[in-house]
């Protein structure tokens, strides 16, 4: 059934000896495993007497059952599809395509455009031959010169890559830089009054010093408002078109919610769901774990406008007290034709302090906002900005971090934020 070529098997069909299946799978396994995914020796285990169970007649059998045990949430369903779609093709193809070492796959000979599949960053990574890798004795292999500096990059170049195009290695150090990273947000004054230099008498505090002294003069105090950060609620879409991003901006409002306090986060697809409590985890692997346990929508449709109702609803008067600033991360890819979604943002506009949008589609130089989600997005935000690299997240931080003016209702310019 399948025969190993290196680290390279091929899918033989119907047929074919199985003589090696099990160290196949192995193979297999050890290439999700560097590709992220969870997989350990017992999965690897239950593969074996799945597919002994289950038999090898079929090609579609064959992969619904290593599906079956090696995926365990939605956001993982891609890698496997693109990760099982080499490594059980034509060797001669998939050598073909690692020799490319490119993020974005041409037609392969013999195949149509449209059925050619883009081989993600963190595949071509995981299935590139390691070095010191035991190999067959008994196969000799063609010796070919590749620049492997795929997992190589300094600081500058991974500030500027884009979420998308990044290797294992580079997600990894994207994510630590990540953790570090600190969201400033500016200050603003509150009601409640402080001790200190000030232009508003503290007669209470004058009182208490006239007692204290005991004299024939009174002592002026003086008082002076107190300063606090607004609060700050973030608003990610987590839809199939903001999955690759929405991953990455989830170990961000991590950092965030563990930075400061009045935090408040939540996720919407299809329906509004609040990972505040989830966030707060100090690990950072165990947050994600919760918020991928309580998330069903993940990677599915977007409702933003009857996400945003919710939102108004039923946690407005809670969260955006005091002049909240709102974070709203999406794509503006609206799968009910922007129905109520124009006076949903309009009135989330007007109950909060400052309304920013990011938009990953906003990286490209050519971006119009054609969409009907666009369209009634963008006359009730105050700022418009991208978010697809370190580096658009540290200018978000740059732009927080001082007071801007908001943007009156109606208008129909927008800015890029460079």
């Amino acid at each position: 059934m399948v025969e190993a070529q290196g680290n390279a098997p091929e899918y033989a069909g119907p047929g074919g000896d199985g003589g090696r299946m099990a160290e196949n799978i192995l193979y297999f396994a050890r290439t999700l495993r560097a590709a992220g995914l969870p997989v350990g020796p017992g999965k690897v285990l239950d593969a074996l007497k799945a597919i002994e169970a289950v038999g090898l007649g079929r090609r579609d059998d064959f992969y619904w059952t290593l599906h079956a045990v090696f995926v365990n949430r939605r956001d993982q369903q891609e890698l496997f599809d693109q990760a099982f779609h080499v490594f059980w093709r034509n060797p001669e193809i998939l050598q073909r395509m690692m020799a490319l070492l490119l993020p974005d796959i041409t037609p392969l000979a013999g195949q149509k455009p449209d059925a050619a599949e883009e081989l993600s960053r963190r595949l071509a990574d995981a299935m590139r031959p390691k070095d010191g890798e035991d190999q067959e004795p008994d196969r000799e292999e063609e010796k070919q010169e590749i620049d492997a500096a795929l997992t190589f990059s300094s600081k500058e170049v991974l500030q500027t890559t884009d979420f998308e195009k990044m290797s294992a290695a580079e997600l990894a150090e994207a994510k630590q830089a990540i953790q570090n990273m600190r969201l400033p947000i500016m200050e603003v004054p509150t009601r409640r009054f402080r001790p200190g230099g000030g232009r508003r008498a503290d007669l209470r505090a004058t009182m208490r010093a006239a007692l204290r002294q005991g004299g024939d003069t009174i002592p002026l105090r003086f008082k002076k408002p107190q300063r606090r950060h607004p609060p700050l609620v973030v608003l990610c879409d987590i839809s199939g078109s903001m999955s690759r991003y929405s991953r990455m901006l989830l170990h961000f409002m991590h950092a965030v919610t563990n930075d400061r306090d009045r935090v408040h986060t939540f996720v919407f697809g299809t329906r509004l769901t609040n990972i505040t409590r989830h966030l707060r985890q100090k690990d950072v692997d165990v947050a994600i774990e919760k918020v991928a346990e309580n998330v069903v929508d993940w990677a599915g449709g977007t409702r933003i406008g009857a996400c945003l109702h919710d939102f108004n609803v039923t946690w407005a008067r809670r969260v955006l007290g005091q002049g909240a600033v709102v974070l709203l991360i999406s794509d503006g890819l609206d799968r009910d034709n922007a129905e109520s979604l124009e006076s949903e943002v309009e009135r989330l506009h007007k109950s909060c302090r400052r309304l920013i949008w990011l938009n990953p589609l906003l990286r490209y130089d050519g971006y119009q906002p054609k969409s009907l989600g666009a369209k009634a997005l963008i006359p009730h935000v105050d700022d418009f900005r991208t978010v697809h690299n370190l580096e658009s997240l540290s200018d978000l931080s740059q732009v927080l971090s001082r007071p801007a003016m908001r943007r009156e209702e109606g208008m129909t310019t927008w800015r890029t934020g460079t």
